[in-house]
């Protein structure tokens, strides 16, 4: 499934997540300041990962790989005690 991320800088982020387990860690329209914002999607991904190796034999990749690109960007807005970040869309 494919979510979208709203930075606190106004700028939009598609991501990946191969599980729906993402639905369960987010509510759309609530903004999450970024330390919870990462610790929710770090377990959500771990999760969603572990699911993928129980069913295929393999971690995902993909989802791994979405999880870095989001903490690079996250890390741009680190220094603002103040920075949100809004999971406001689902896609299945």
């Amino acid at each position: 499934m494919h979510y979208r991320i709203r930075w606190p800088d106004g700028s939009i982020t598609q991501a990946y997540s191969p599980s729906l387990i993402i639905k369960d860690s987010f509510t759309p329209g609530t903004a999450y300041r970024l330390p919870e914002f990462l610790a929710r999607l770090r377990a959500a991904t771990r999760i969603a990962s572990d699911r993928v190796a129980a069913r295929y034999g393999f971690a995902c990749s993909r989802a791994m790989e979405q999880l870095a690109v989001i903490e690079a960007q996250a890390a741009k807005f680190a220094d603002r005690p103040d920075a949100c970040i809004d999971v406001f869309d689902f896609q299945e």
